[in-house]
C-alpha cells in the first residue's frame, strides 16, 4: 500500500441497479482499491421491480468499509456518489422508508404513462422537464400510487429516490442533485426548481420532496456512518449526479461531437452540450452533469439481457463456454442475417419513441435460418435500436462524429463491430470499464478543489483500441434502418391486442 502522505483521492460510491461498486481513485485516475457488493431486483407483481433500501445501504456501508480499510482513511479527501436513475421510494416523517425502491424497469405506470402522452400537455412536460414520459420516470409512477395507493401517500411525508434516501442516512441531507432532478420528471431545467405542473400531475407538492442542489454540492458524513467505515465525522461527501450523465464524463466523451455509449444488460447513447434541450417531437432526454453541462440522447431497456436470453433459450446444450461458441457462430454470419430482422424489446422499450407497449418478435424467418442466424439478428437488433437513438439525436441537432464505449458487451469483439457498423462511426474503447465511477471521483475532485476543472481529467482517459466500422456492412445496416423502424407502427396493433389478452394467456 503506497505511504499516507496527504489527502489525495476521493472514493467514488457507484449506487447501481444491482450492485454498488466502491473505487478509491487518485487524482491522476489510478484506481487504489475497489470493492462490489450486489443485492437482489424483486418481482412481486407483474410490472413491478423493487429492492430493499436497507439491503443497499448495508451494501454500500459493507463495501465503503472495505475500500477505507485498503487505501487508510487519512488519504481520503472525500467521497463522491453516482446512482442509478429514476428510481422512487416513499419515506414517513422519521426518514424510515414506507415503501421499496422502485427501479427504472418498474413497469406498473404504464397506464398513466400513456394517458398522459397522448394528452399535449405530455410533450410539453417533457420538453420542460427533460424527462421523457414513460413508465421509468417517477412522475408516472407517482401517479400510480395516488391512484392505486391512496391511504399509503397519505402517510407519505416524503419522497425521494435511491440516493437522496442514502444522503440522508449518511450524512443528514435532505438533498436531491440537478442530475437526478432532471431525470425525474419533476424539475423544471430552466429554473432548476419543481415544476408546478408536473408536481400537480404526480399528485406531490414541493414539501414532500428534497431541495435541490447542483451535482457538486458537499455534505458531511454523520458520526455514527462515519465511525462504521472508518473515516472521521464530517468527512466531505460531494452529491454527485446520476450514473448516465457521469459515464460520459468517466470515458471522456465531453468535447462537442463525441457521444458516450454504454452497453449492458440495458443500454445509453449520450452527448454533453452546454445548455438544456429537448427536440420538438420529445425523442430525446435531457439531464444535467454538472453547472453548465448537460447530457442528451436516449437510452435503451435490452442491451446485453437480449444475449443472456439467446444462451437460455437458443443454447441450452452447449454448456461451458455457451457464449462464446455461439458469438463465433453469429459472426460467420453475413450483415443482415439473411433477411431476419429482431425486435429486441424482451423488456419493452425506451428510446427514441418512449412507449412501453413494444415487445421482442423475429420478423422474416424463414426454413433457411438457424441458430447463428437467430443470434446475430437479436445482436443486430440491439445497435439498430442505438441507430435509431443516433438519429433522433441528430434530428435534434446535435453533431455526433465520434463515440466512446463501454460495457459488459464490449468485451466481444463481435459486439465491437457490430456497433460501430451499425452506426458507421468508429468506436473508441476506453482502457478500463470505471464509467461512471470515475465520472464521480473527477466531479468530486473539481467539487473539492484536487482538479482546477473537469476537462483535463476526462481528456486523460486512456483509448485501448478503436474499431472502425466495416464500409459493406454499415452499407446493409443503413439500408435495414428505416424498415426496421417501422417494426413499431406496423406491430403496434398486433402488440396492442396481445396486452389486452396477455393476463387470461398467464392463467
Amino acid at each position: 500500500m503506497p505511504a499516507v502522505t496527504s489527502q489525495d483521492l476521493v472514493v467514488a460510491v457507484d449506487v447501481g441497479t444491482t450492485a454498488t461498486k466502491v473505487v478509491a481513485f487518485a487524482t491522476d485516475g489510478a484506481v487504489l482499491a475497489e470493492a462490489e457488493r450486489g443485492y437482489a431486483l424483486h418481482a412481486p407483481q407483474p410490472g413491478h421491480a423493487e429492492q430493499d433500501p436497507q439491503e443497499i445501504l448495508a451494501a454500500v456501508l459493507s463495501a465503503l468499509g472495505e475500500v477505507v480499510a485498503r487505501v487508510g482513511a487519512g488519504r481520503v479527501a472525500g467521497l463522491a456518489f453516482s446512482s442509478a436513475m429514476h428510481t422512487l421510494m416513499a419515506l414517513d416523517g422519521a426518514g424510515r422508508p414506507l415503501t421499496a425502491v422502485t427501479s427504472w424497469a418498474d413497469t406498473r405506470s404504464q397506464t398513466q404513462a400513456e394517458r398522459l402522452r397522448a394528452d399535449p400537455a405530455g410533450l410539453g412536460l417533457h420538453r420542460r422537464t427533460g424527462t421523457p414520459v414513460h413508465p421509468m420516470s417517477p412522475l408516472p409512477r407517482l401517479a400510480w400510487f395516488a391512484e392505486n395507493e391512496p391511504e399509503l401517500c397519505r402517510r407519505a411525508a416524503r419522497w425521494c429516490g435511491i440516493k437522496e434516501y442514502l444522503l440522508l442516512q449518511l450524512c443528514d441531507a435532505w438533498v436531491m442533485d440537478h442530475s437526478i432532478g432532471s431525470c425525474s420528471g419533476l424539475m423544471n431545467l430552466e429554473a432548476l426548481d419543481w415544476d408546478a405542473e408536473a408536481l400537480r400531475v404526480a399528485a406531490v407538492d414541493a414539501g414532500q420532496l428534497p431541495v435541490l442542489v447542483p451535482t457538486t454540492h458537499v455534505v458531511g458524513l454523520a458520526e455514527q456512518p462515519a465511525a462504521a467505515v472508518g473515516l472521521p465525522s464530517g468527512t466531505p461527501v460531494v452529491v454527485g449526479a446520476g450514473d448516465g450523465p457521469l459515464a460520459n464524463l468517466g470515458v471522456g466523451a465531453v468535447r462537442p461531437g463525441m457521444a458516450a455509449c454504454s452497453l449492458g444488460t440495458s443500454g445509453a447513447l449520450r452527448v454533453v452540450v452546454d445548455r438544456p434541450a429537448v427536440d420538438p417531437q420529445g425523442r430525446v432526454f435531457c439531464y444535467a452533469l454538472a453547472p453548465g453541462l448537460w447530457v442528451v440522447g436516449g437510452a435503451i431497456n435490452n442491451g446485453g439481457i437480449v444475449m443472456r436470453w439467446a444462451l437460455e433459450s437458443l443454447a441450452p446444450d452447449l454448456g461451458e463456454g455457451a457464449e462464446i461458441e455461439l458469438l463465433a457462430q453469429a459472426a460467420q454470419v453475413p450483415a443482415g442475417s439473411g433477411g431476419l430482422l429482431m425486435v429486441p424489446s424482451l423488456l419493452s422499450e425506451r428510446a427514441p419513441r418512449w412507449t412501453s407497449l413494444a415487445r421482442a418478435s423475429y420478423v422474416g424467418l424463414t426454413r433457411d435460418h438457424r441458430r447463428e442466424h437467430l443470434l446475430r439478428a437479436a445482436l443486430e437488433g440491439v445497435v439498430l435500436q442505438l441507430a435509431l437513438v443516433l438519429e433522433s439525436m441528430r434530428a435534434a441537432g446535435l453533431d455526433v462524429s465520434e463515440v466512446r464505449a463501454t460495457g459488459g458487451v464490449m468485451r466481444s469483439e463481435l459486439w465491437q463491430q457490430l456497433l460501430a457498423d451499425a452506426l458507421d462511426l468508429p468506436i473508441d474503447l476506453p482502457d478500463g470499464q470505471q464509467g461512471s465511477s470515475y465520472g464521480a471521483a473527477i466531479l468530486g475532485m473539481l467539487a473539492l478543489g484536487l482538479v482546477g476543472d473537469l476537462d483535463a481529467p476526462a481528456a486523460a482517459t486512456p483509448i485501448a483500441r478503436t474499431v472502425e466500422p466495416i464500409p459493406d456492412n454499415a452499407g446493409v445496416y443503413a439500408r435495414l434502418r428505416p424498415v426496421f423502424a417501422g417494426l413499431d407502427d406496423a406491430l403496434a396493433p398486433t402488440f396492442t391486442a396481445l396486452r389486452r389478452l396477455d393476463l387470461s394467456l398467464r392463467r
